[in-house]
């Protein structure tokens, strides 16, 4: 089972690694084909006319903004993947399900876990794409939300607490893949680590 040390690691890491790579998401997630576009566009022209652009009219700082909705996200998600993961490997382990070898926990763990990262991270990534691509006064300041709270408290009241979970397909089509394939290959260099070591006297 999933200790509580591992658990809160993952959170820690796993928003750490968020908030550092913030400053990478704010141009990418600003620029959007005109086809596809929806809501406030920013126009940039390229990623690095973004970087720039947001640089002059809004420092640094303007580089991290959502950065409030993404690094909870990562790490809500984090804390799901390793924690229902472990749970439902070891749940196909006890049982002793034996078709596949040890592959098949792998595989069912990372199925599961798939599925409840997408649930957990849906609302947060609907947070973070608003306060990301929201319009910003001079100052950088968001015209539409005040930041995290304020985001999630408008979607709920306007569009009901479903209105957090739209693009879940998407999110789902993204994420279930990725998890499963990230724990599988994860679980594998993991044994052949362990294999390779001496035992401890």
């Amino acid at each position: 089972m999933l200790s509580t040390e591992s658990g809160m690691s993952s959170v820690f890491w796993g928003a750490t690694g968020r908030f550092t790579t913030g400053a990478q998401d704010t141009p990418k997630k600003t620029q959007t084909l005109s086809a596809v576009a929806v809501g406030h566009q920013h126009n940039h022209e390229s990623i690095s006319g973004a970087f720039e652009s947001i640089y002059k009219q809004h420092g640094v700082a303007g580089l991290w903004r959502g950065v409030t909705g993404a690094v909870p996200r990562v790490a809500v998600g984090s804390a799901a993947q390793l924690a229902t993961f472990t749970s439902a490997k070891d749940w196909v382990c006890e049982r002793q399900v034996s078709w596949g070898g040890g592959w098949a926990a792998v595989l069912a763990g990372g199925m599961v876990s798939g599925v409840a990262v997408a649930v957990t991270m849906a609302p947060f990534d609907v947070v973070s794409t608003r306060l990301y691509n929201q319009p910003v006064d001079a100052d950088g300041t968001g015209k539409l939300y005040r930041g995290f709270l304020d985001c999630i408290l408008q979607i709920s009241s306007k569009e009901g607490l479903l209105g957090l979970y739209k693009g879940i397909g998407a999110v789902y089509l993204r994420l279930g893949p990725h998890t499963v394939l990230s724990l599988f290959f994860w679980d594998e260099l993991r044994k052949m680590v362990q294999h390779q070591q001496p035992p401890r006297p």
